[in-house]
């Protein structure tokens, strides 16, 4: 552990590497999500302890534009550098790059050098998992009667969707759900979709066609055929590479969930940590027997919203 506590001071032969640190590769051009839990401890065993020679997780925050009251709960806080960095990740569009940067501005090259090699293994294992998914969506064919070009599978995606295109099936909601989950998803048919709510959601199962590439149909719906997506949060949705992709695909079309569009629903007890993504996003909780009660109509109204 001896090597993961803050340096006094940056030495002479890290002077050096001052400028090279606050230049920050294209590669480094990736959401914070890329860093992993290894990296994310790792900085938090430099920041988290007071000192009075280097900065530490407060210049941070404050580099990072939190304010002085958002800072102090940050501090009530068992790992605040952990919360921080959940806090930046959840309110814009936070790069590896981003945080690079500010730590150079801070002078802790000690951090960055110690780190460098895991940040640049994360990053690269981030940009292969993208190429892979890039490689994996069908090929685009322009369409001569649309502005917008589209692919012939975009064009019939879901259960009523109008063969040519001309008509998409549109939703009030994607369903993020794992299939352990499913019973709930029917019970939140019942509640939304058949009463005189009269929502329409989007239920992987139930409405998209079956033989289509999983990452760029979902795409599709998320951000354009559906105005919100519901996440069902349970310790199964956090073992689903799927349910993964697709929430933080949500999150990077609103950053800071400025615009509403992802709701986390809570619907049993879990043993596991809630994902720290979303942890600055208000939760619909159904296991509260207090407001149990007001859980199906606060939902709808949220999915109701222009």
């Amino acid at each position: 552990m001896a090597s993961a506590s803050p340096s006094p001071s940056p030495s002479p032969s890290r002077a050096v590497t001052a400028k090279a640190a606050t230049t920050v590769p294209e590669t480094y051009d990736v959401p914070l999500v890329a860093l992993n839990f290894r990296v994310r401890s790792r900085l938090s065993l430099y920041l988290n302890p007071p000192t009075q020679v280097s900065a530490y997780w407060p210049g941070l925050a404050e580099e990072l534009g939190f304010e002085y009251l958002e800072i102090m709960n940050l501090q009530a806080q068992p790992d605040p550098t952990g919360r921080l960095l959940d806090a930046w990740q959840s309110r814009e569009r936070a790069t590896v790059g981003g945080l690079l940067e500010k730590l150079a501005k801070l002078e802790r090259l000690d951090v960055l050098e110690d780190l460098r090699p895991s940040i640049d293994e994360d990053c690269k294992k981030y940009l292969k998992k993208q190429r892979e998914m890039e490689a994996e969506k069908p090929l685009q064919v322009p369409a001569v009667d649309s502005s917008n070009p589209q692919t012939s599978e975009l064009a019939g995606i879901t259960i009523l969707d109008d063969p040519r295109g001309q008509m998409p099936e549109l939703f009030d909601a994607f369903i993020c759900y794992c299939p352990s989950d499913i019973q709930f998803v029917h019970e939140m048919i019942q509640h939304l979709e058949q009463t005189d709510c009269r929502l329409k959601l989007c239920v992987s199962d139930r409405d998209v066609l079956p033989g289509t590439c999983i990452w760029s149909i979902t795409s599709e719906l998320i951000e354009k055929r559906c105005r919100r997506m519901v996440v069902v949060i349970s310790d199964e949705y956090l073992q689903s590479n799927e349910c993964d992709f697709q929430t933080k695909f949500a999150l990077s079309l609103c950053p800071g969930a400025r615009q509403k569009r992802l709701i986390p629903v809570k619907y049993k007890a879990m043993k596991k940590e809630f994902p720290s993504i979303l942890r600055f996003i208000t939760v619909c909780d159904y296991t509260n027997p207090c407001t149990k009660s007001w859980f199906w109509p606060r939902l709808a109204k949220a999915l109701s919203q222009p």
